[in-house]
């Protein structure tokens, strides 16, 4: 079964991490066995073979560069907009290589997406290729903080970005995110107008709790969630409750489910807790779809949105994965779980294709 996958940090992983996702998972995993600057060096799960060999065709490729607002923050960022404007235009250069060498596939528009999907269907016809069948991607930027103006947002626009979230972890220029409080800034509101104007879709994914009630009220263009598990199995902010799933359901968005272990399972402690001692495993995947679904009433606002390479590794994830390809276990699981075909069909690619159609009908 084709599938979809809404969130997914290739360029970053490539360009920080320095990993050719062209080469086989474990080629990669063989050249970083010796490194230790990352947690999960050696245990990667995401490369442009494994994604063919899921089937997972279709992806959201983000462009991700935040700004450190403060300097004993967790999570790393760069000290300047300029910088992190930079970092974004060599993620670009990186899949623009991508394009080049016919591994990946830029959608953009309407046109590009049938093309897309038709490049899946040939792949998975069982024709053999004359080359590797390219990944069709969509572009999004995690997090606006590298968008220093307008202009360069119209910019980013012409090259291609459709999909743009305003925040990341804690405040932002535009936008407070995950652990952080309050709602958008004069600018943040600009940037609203100018997504808006420009037609793009908004991703709520990481706005704190303040900005995704502001984000619904201000703006009237499409939505969704890119990467969000539910509150209700997992409690923090960073995951949606409840009352957000049914506003979300009432735009006609799509929520896709993350692999993120701690947020699958309660009580995670980062760099303690492992997939062995939790008992993380697919099933509680499945449990969040399944958690979803009966909130939205049907199975037609959720999808996959993996992060599987959003820094970290198997020391994160379900037990019972070992690479992305391992997704396409999922339809079997959903059909255990008493799910039919068409049901099927909408959560692993048909709900966020339907939503791209609809934004560029």
């Amino acid at each position: 079964m084709l599938l979809f996958d809404a969130h997914l940090d290739l360029s970053m992983n490539a360009i920080e991490w320095n990993r050719d996702l062209t080469r086989d998972l474990s080629a990669i995993r063989q050249r970083e066995a010796h490194l230790r600057d990352k947690p999960d060096r050696g245990r990667g799960t995401v490369c442009l073979p494994e994604l063919r060999r899921g089937n997972i065709r279709l992806v959201v490729a983000t462009l991700i560069a935040r700004i450190e607002h403060d300097a004993y923050s967790p999570v790393a960022g760069w000290a300047s907009q300029a910088q992190a404007w930079a970092m974004t235009q060599g993620q670009r250069a990186w899949y623009r290589a991508m394009e080049e060498a016919g591994e990946m596939f830029l959608i953009s528009d309407k046109a590009s997406l049938s093309r897309a999907l038709a490049n899946a269907q040939q792949a998975m016809s069982g024709t053999p290729p004359s080359s590797p069948s390219p990944v069709g991607f969509v572009l999004s930027l995690e997090g606006a903080d590298s968008i220093l103006s307008p202009a360069h947002l119209e910019r980013a626009y012409a090259d291609g970005l459709r999909v743009i979230g305003p925040a990341h972890y804690g405040p932002g220029v535009y936008a407070n995110g995950t652990n952080a409080t309050g709602g958008f800034n004069a600018r943040g509101r600009e940037l609203l107008s100018e997504i808006r104007r420009l037609g793009m879709i908004l991703d709520v994914t990481h706005l704190c709790d303040d900005c995704f009630w502001e984000a619904l009220d201000l703006f009237d263009g499409p939505v969704w969630a890119s990467h969000h598990n539910a509150r209700a199995l997992v409690p923090h902010n960073r995951q949606l409750s409840d009352e957000m799933i049914r506003a979300l359901v009432q735009r006609d968005a799509v929520i896709g489910v993350a692999l993120d272990a701690w947020m699958l399972v309660p009580g995670w402690l980062r760099g303690k807790t492992t997939p062995k001692s939790s008992g993380v495993t697919l099933r509680h995947v499945i449990d969040h779809i399944d958690h979803l679904c009966q909130v939205a009433g049907n199975a037609r606002h959720v999808g996959i949105g993996s992060d599987l390479d959003g820094a970290f590794g198997t020391e994160q994830t379900p037990g019972d994965l070992d690479s992305i390809a391992d997704l396409a276990r999922l339809p079997d699981l959903l059909r255990q779980r008493g799910y039919g075909e068409d049901d099927l069909k909408a959560i692993t690619h048909g709900n966020f294709i339907g939503r791209l159609d609809a934004a560029w009908r």
